[in-house]
């Protein structure tokens, strides 16, 4: 769950089978009494059809946790921590980071660096997109160590350089407008 429509859908599926809660926070919900085998399947049923899993096992649980945690810090935050990616992550789940990287890449087939860096991407996608932002308050606003670092990671995902892709925008804006 990385979004409050799905904390909301979560939240009304739990009460449409009367399943005492107490948190619906990103990727975990908290349950009050035990459910029954059957209220599970059909809370599973439920939110695949609103394109949401039930988790089982363990590594995947702990996966959408280290998702959840990446996401919030890049898009949620008000600002990025100050620490290192890894001890801030290993800091919030309490485990060691090479256990959470390891764990990661093997069920992911990416490093949390990539995950990371392709959620700061989309992230200076968005704020690009909002038109709020310089590219050097952007780089700032992410932590970057420059622009030209910032470019260079936006052109290596997206094949773009930040200034072309704004065009873009404007571009599709105009088209719009000429409708």
């Amino acid at each position: 769950m990385v979004s409050l429509r799905c904390k909301m859908v979560v939240h009304e599926e739990l009460n449409n089978l009367g399943i005492k809660h107490a948190v619906v926070d990103l990727g975990m919900v908290e349950i009050l009494d035990d459910i029954t085998r059957q209220q599970r399947e059909i809370l599973k049923e439920n939110l695949l059809k609103s394109g949401l899993e039930l988790l089982d096992d363990k590594k995947s649980i702990l996966i959408e946790k280290i998702k959840n945690v990446i996401t919030e810090m890049i898009h949620y935050a008000e600002e990025m921590p100050k620490e290192n990616f890894s001890d801030y992550i290993s800091e919030k789940l309490g485990y060691d980071y090479t256990y959470l990287a390891n764990t990661f890449s093997e069920v992911k087939g990416i490093t949390i660096q990539h995950f990371i860096i392709v959620n700061k991407i989309e992230k200076v996608k968005e704020l690009l997109l909002y038109d709020e932002l310089n590219l050097t308050e952007i780089s700032y606003k992410l932590n970057y160590s420059s622009v030209a670092h910032l470019s260079n990671q936006f052109k290596k995902i997206t094949g773009l350089s930040p200034s072309f892709y704004k065009q873009l925008k404007i571009k599709r804006k105009n088209n719009l407008e000429d409708l």
